[in-house]
C-alpha cells in the first residue's frame, strides 16, 4: 500500500537516496489545500507614467502630477520578487542523534531517523518550496555556505549541498545566525533548524538581533521522542556525540527529574522567542515531516 505524501513517514523519507525526490513528496504533501503560499512576497516596482484612460483605477493616478501638470496621469508598476531566504542547519555531533528503533503499523522494526536527516529533509522540502516561487533561497551548514540565489540551478546546488552533510563537532549557533543573517542583502527570511543545545543567551541574542536587522525569523527545534521522554528503564551509560564524555546513570530513577528538565528547557525556548517576535516549532522526528512543516507554515 503506498503512502500519501502528506503523511510520509520521516523514516520512509530518510531511506530515498534522492533528495530532490524527497522534497517534492514533501512539498507535496505540505502545500496540498493551501490556498496561498506561505512564504511567496511581492513588491510592487515603479515602472513608468502614462496617461490616464477611462476606467484605469483612480488609487493610481499620481494627482501631485496632475497640479502640476493640469494633466491626468497614472503609474505603472513592474511586480517583482522581493524575498531572500536563508537557511541555518545545525550539523554537530549531537544531531547524530536518532533514539531507538521503532516499531511501525505492521509490526516491523524501522530505524529511528537521526535529527539531521529530518532537517535536511526539511530543509530540502522549504528550500524547493521557496525555490519553486522564484525566490532567491541560500544555505549555512557546517563550513558549507551558499549565498540565496533564485533559479533551479542554485535550488540543484542547494539539494547536493545538504545531501553530502555529515554530522559532528560542536557547532555555535550564535556564529551561524549572525553570519547568515548579515548574508542577507536585504529584509529577509532566515530559517534556522537546530536542537538549540548551543549556548542558549548568546544564540537567543544573534536570533534577536536578526530580526532588529528586519529579518522575519523562524525557529524549527528538532528533538527525537526518546530525548524528550527519556524511555528506559534500567541502567545506562550516555556518551555526549561532541565531546564523547560518558556519564552511567539509572534511567528509571532519574526519568521525571530528567522530564522536567526538558519540559523547562523547551518551555524556556518557546516563551522567550515569542517574547523577541520570533516563529518557533517544536519538530519532533517520528512526525511526518510534511505535517510538521504544514502546520509552521499554517501558523505563519
Amino acid at each position: 500500500m503506498s503512502v500519501a505524501p502528506s503523511v510520509c513517514p520521516a523514516e520512509v523519507l530518510a531511506g530515498i537516496a534522492d533528495l530532490e525526490l524527497v522534497a517534492r513528496i514533501v512539498v507535496e504533501g505540505l502545500v496540498s489545500g493551501l490556498h496561498r503560499s506561505p512564504f511567496h512576497g511581492y513588491s510592487a516596482e515603479f515602472s513608468q507614467y502614462r496617461h490616464y484612460r477611462p476606467g484605469d483605477d483612480l488609487k493610481y493616478v499620481d494627482w501631485k502630477l496632475v497640479a502640476r501638470t493640469d494633466r491626468v496621469y497614472t503609474k505603472q508598476f513592474r511586480e517583482t520578487t522581493n524575498m531572500a531566504a536563508a537557511i541555518v542547519l545545525d550539523t554537530s555531533g549531537s544531531m547524530d542523534f536518532a533514539g531507538a528503533p521503532r516499531a511501525n503499523a505492521a509490526q516491523a522494526v524501522t530505524p529511528a531517523v537521526t535529527k539531521l536527516r529530518y532537517g535536511v529533509i526539511a530543509a530540502a522540502a522549504l528550500a524547493h518550496l521557496i525555490s519553486g516561487q522564484g525566490d532567491a533561497v541560500g544555505l549555512l551548514a557546517g563550513e558549507r555556505f551558499l549565498a540565496p540565489r533564485a533559479g533551479r540551478p542554485h535550488l540543484r546546488g542547494v539539494l547536493a549541498a545538504l545531501s553530502s552533510l555529515r554530522p559532528g563537532g560542536g557547532w555555535s549557533a550564535a556564529a551561524g545566525v549572525r553570519l547568515a543573517s548579515e548574508r542577507l542583502k536585504r529584509r529577509g527570511l532566515l530559517i534556522v533548524v537546530s536542537d538549540f543545545y548551543d549556548d542558549e543567551e548568546r544564540t537567543l541574542a544573534e536570533l534577536r538581533r536578526a530580526a532588529r536587522m528586519g529579518h522575519e525569523v523562524v525557529l524549527l527545534q528538532i528533538l527525537t521522542r526518546d530525548e524528550i521522554e527519556l524511555p528506559y528503564r534500567r541502567d545506562l551509560e550516555f556518551a555526549d556525540l561532541e565531546s564523547g564524555r560518558t556519564v552511567a546513570i539509572n534511567a528509571g530513577l532519574v526519568r521525571r527529574s530528567y522530564q522536567d528538565a526538558v519540559a523547562a528547557f523547551l518551555e524556556r525556548w518557546h516563551s522567550r522567542a515569542g517574547a523577541e517576535g520570533l516563529h518557533y516549532s517544536l519538530v519532533v522526528t517520528d512526525t511526518p515531516p510534511a505535517h510538521a512543516l504544514r502546520n509552521i507554515l499554517l501558523a505563519r
